[in-house]
């Protein structure tokens, strides 16, 4: 099993689920697809990165949101830094990995904002000063990518697009 390294320490390449398509969305969702998780992961993004401001700011049971944390800290996505000796405390912040994560998060909030809501509660800028419009651009040719021009180009020995391969 490979291993990616981050500041936190090591983020463990998890086997595929052996059960139904080999796939990176379904090893991801696996680590970090449980609601709670994210909703931290958003919060630490903002800068609050202390236990009450979290649960405050998710709705977390406290208890649910420890193991959540926890979990985050054991795979690599988030770091704990002691900021108070008496009592020990401690804040929570982004690993490499963790900081990968906020593509995923903005993408869904877009996708959220589009299908779920009727206003956006919460509006991004950029940088450069104008209201934050992510596109999804290749790479190579620089050009957006849509959905149409999305191809499958490789999978998974023993799999093509339709599903396993009969041998």
């Amino acid at each position: 099993m490979k291993a990616r390294t981050t500041e936190g320490g090591t983020l463990p390449t998890r086997p595929l689920d052996s059960r139904g398509r080999p796939c990176s969305i379904a090893a991801s969702l696996q680590a970090i697809g449980e609601k709670w998780s994210l909703l931290a992961v958003r919060e630490i993004s903002f800068g609050n990165r202390r236990f009450a401001a979290i649960a405050r700011n998710t709705g977390a049971p406290r208890d649910v949101l420890t193991a959540r944390l926890r979990h985050l800290e054991s795979i690599g996505v988030l770091t704990r830094r002691q900021y108070s000796e008496h009592p020990p405390r401690f804040e929570y912040h982004l690993t490499e990995a963790g900081r990968d994560l906020l593509v995923v998060l903005t993408t869904l909030r877009e996708w959220g904002d589009r299908w779920l809501v009727p206003e956006p509660p919460a509006v991004f800028g950029h940088s450069c000063g104008e209201e934050l419009d992510l596109v999804h651009s290749c790479r190579h040719c620089g050009k957006e990518v849509v959905p149409e021009d999305l191809r499958l180009k490789a999978t998974a020995p023993g799999w093509n697009s339709s599903g396993p391969v009969e041998s």
